[in-house]
């Protein structure tokens, strides 16, 4: 599995470009340096209006695609926020998680911040897929990026984290002041991380008659480890018997505790690292990064290799 930084699906041209969006939005609301990011005020810089009194059902969705048309971008799956861009409307599941309707709701704003996207289409479904941070397209993408520049107030969740020991639970106590989720605060926290790191996201581990098997859902990589461990031969399922397996903390236990293990780069050098995870059982976060370099093994030819 070949590792690239995240946000890597953006080029570093687009990236710029929306990230000055970002700070544009957070200037014009008043809301730079102003924690959490106050959502609405985004909302209002972006000209869009919330609406919290509609249920995304089958009928009112079919209402609003009827007059859409043609300019429909429509979702793969379960709506959870819809972008009127005629009407300027905005409207989000209400099932969600609160910290969730926070991030789909500047994910919609950012469909009506940039100005390249709100002329794109008459009216914009998102789902799942298009609030991942690997979403295909690259409308949903740069929204994605947007949302998460806003929330996390550009550079200062990584600086705030850069005082901080490093360790698992430095982003889960800022993803409180910041207002959003464990797992969009570990991301950035690795994503924009000076360390060579990683993060493996585990789906939660499913008993087997051996113990259990997590599966792999996704490997966040700071610029750094994603460069020295490109060629990393990641498995997709981790159980007990492997090194990362072992870390999946069970039953009522929500962290490992921190371990050490060796890791062989791309170029043949072995680095000792420090490994620690951490679960709200939604997920599970494996949290690695790297503490030294050790020396490669010295192969001595069988000629020279005598006791002296």
């Amino acid at each position: 599995m070949t590792l690239k930084p995240d946000d890597s699906s953006l080029t570093p041209h687009q990236w710029r470009n929306v990230r000055r969006y970002a700070q544009k939005a957070l200037q014009e609301a008043g809301a730079l340096g102003v924690l959490p990011t106050p959502v609405d005020d985004i909302l209002v810089a972006a000209n869009v209006e919330p609406i919290n009194d509609e249920i995304l059902d089958s009928g009112f969705l079919r209402k609003l695609r009827s007059r859409a048309g043609d300019a429909l971008k429509r979702a793969l799956s379960k709506v959870l926020g819809v972008f009127d861009a005629k009407s300027g409307l905005v409207f989000v599941d209400r099932l969600l998680k609160p910290v969730k309707q926070r991030f789909v709701m500047l994910h919609e704003a950012g469909h009506g911040f940039l100005p390249w996207q709100r002329t794109m289409y008459e009216l914009v479904e998102d789902c799942d897929h298009a609030l991942d941070p690997e979403a295909a397209e690259l409308f949903d993408r740069e929204a994605n990026a947007f949302a998460s520049e806003v929330l996390f107030q550009l550079d200062t969740f990584a600086e705030m984290a850069a005082d901080h020991d490093f360790e698992i639970w430095t982003p889960i106590r800022l993803s409180k002041e910041f207002d959003a989720s464990l797992y969009a605060s570990i991301r950035q926290y690795v994503a924009k991380s000076d360390r060579c790191c990683v993060v493996l996201v585990l789906n939660p581990p499913e008993p087997t008659n051996g113990g259990f098997e997590a599966s792999l859902r996704r490997i966040v990589p700071s610029a750094s480890f994603a460069r020295t461990f490109s060629a990393y031969p990641w498995p997709n399922v981790y159980t007990p018997a492997d090194p990362f397996g072992a870390l999946v903390p069970l039953g009522k236990r929500r962290s490992s505790g921190k371990r050490n293990l060796v890791l062989k780069g791309s170029d043949g050098n072995r680095h000792e690292c420090v490994a620690e995870s951490f679960t709200q059982t939604y997920q599970v976060f494996i949290l690695i990064h790297v503490v030294g370099s050790l020396p490669r093994p010295i192969v001595v030819p069988n000629h020279l290799n005598r006791s002296i």
